[in-house]
C-alpha cells in the first residue's frame, strides 16, 4: 500500500473514532491515534505532500461509513480496544440498515 494511502486511512480512522460519542474513553484513543499518525509521518515522510490539506479533505468529504471502516483498520493495526471495535461495528450495521430503509 502506498504511504499516502496509509496516511489517508489513518486520518480517516481518527475522524471515525471521533464520531463515537458513546465511547467514554474516546479522547484517550484519539490521542493515541494522533501520536501514531505523527510517528508514521516521521518514519515515512512524503515529499511535496500537504498533510493538513489532505486531513481537512478527508474530514470534510469522506463519508462517515468510510471513516468508521478506517477506524476499524486503525484500531486493528494499533491493537486497540475491542469494546470500541464492537461499538463501531454496531454503528456501521445501523448505517447500513438505514441506507436500505431510505
Amino acid at each position: 500500500m502506498e504511504i499516502e494511502n496509509v496516511y489517508r486511512y489513518l486520518v480517516g480512522g481518527y475522524y471515525g473514532v471521533s464520531l463515537m460519542d458513546e465511547y467514554p474513553l474516546k479522547e484517550f484513543v484519539l490521542n493515541d491515534i494522533e501520536k501514531y499518525i505523527r510517528e508514521y509521518i516521521m518514519e515515512n515522510p512524503i515529499d511535496d505532500f500537504d498533510y493538513e490539506k489532505e486531513a481537512l479533505m478527508i474530514k470534510d468529504s469522506v463519508s462517515d461509513r468510510v471513516k468508521l471502516q478506517d477506524a476499524l483498520l486503525v484500531l486493528n493495526r494499533m491493537k486497540g480496544s475491542m469494546d470500541l471495535v464492537f461499538l463501531i461495528k454496531r454503528r456501521l450495521k445501523e448505517l447500513e440498515k438505514n441506507n436500505f430503509t431510505n
